[in-house]
């Protein structure tokens, strides 16, 4: 295939309405499950949705959604993506690329950069009302490139209650700023467990850290996801799809 133009990347996402980056400086904050969840949210509201996973090093969504065995195919120039089994969720990953699922990616900066920039101008999403894009984990050359190229409408932040994950996010934050893309939300995952015998609520990485990003930076949206053992169920199944709280209720997006 040659090189995607800029037209081509414009051209081939004139199609869908609304585009929402999630987002951590930090990795193992739960963005995939973030992700999938709000794609989840609004597949149950009868919107046209899909995922794409951008994050090339460490691709998660396909086994949420029990798609990690399967493959990607071309019509044409086109790349044509997966269907999540029970909303019809629209879901591209490299995942779908590579010989096998243990298959790494041991890729560069420009060469993640460059193949990137290729698949958002190739990946036929059709007409939807939301793309939900993944990110990887920090500030470097992927998470550019997709904002950049797809220039979001904004970015929702996944951080833990640790002091650690809250400061390596605020990078993000900035980086969101300095790139004029609005921060939609604040998700604080892993917020909180609540004993499934006496039902106390403990919060075992510690509470406040959510509030003082809100103080600080006055988001639309803020919520807290608990470690919920049915949720880790049904992700290591690959059934994100059946899990039933959800927790973008009143995300005014």
């Amino acid at each position: 295939m040659q090189r995607i133009s800029d037209e081509e990347i414009r051209k081939n996402l004139e199609n869908v309405d609304f585009k929402i980056a999630v987002m951590s400086g930090k990795g193992g904050v739960g963005k995939s499950t973030v992700s999938a969840l709000l794609a989840v949210h609004y597949a149950r509201s009868r919107k046209r949705v899909g995922i794409f996973d951008a994050d090339f090093l460490g691709p998660s969504i396909p086994k949420l959604f029990s798609l990690e065995k399967d493959r990607a195919f071309l019509v044409g120039d086109k790349l044509e993506p997966l269907l999540s089994a029970k909303y019809g969720i629209k879901v591209f990953s490299i995942q779908f690329l590579l010989p096998s699922p243990d298959q790494p990616v041991a890729w560069r900066g420009p060469m993640i950069a460059g193949v990137m920039r290729e698949l958002i101008g190739r990946i036929n999403w059709g007409e939807l009302d939301y793309l939900i894009i993944d990110l990887p984990p920090g500030t470097g050359d992927a998470v550019l490139t997709v904002l950049q190229e797809i220039r979001p409408n904004g970015i929702l932040v996944v951080t833990t209650p640790q002091d650690l994950a809250t400061l390596i996010v605020e990078k993000s934050i900035r980086l969101a700023e300095e790139l004029k893309s609005a921060i939609l939300g604040i998700v604080e995952n892993m917020s909180y467990f609540i004993c499934p015998n006496c039902g106390e609520k403990t919060h075992i990485f510690g509470k406040g850290k959510i509030e003082m990003l809100y103080r600080k930076y006055r988001p639309e949206f803020i919520v807290r996801i608990p470690i919920d053992m049915d949720l880790l169920r049904l992700t290591e199944m690959g059934r994100i799809e059946e899990y039933e709280p959800d927790y973008f209720e009143f995300f005014p997006y």
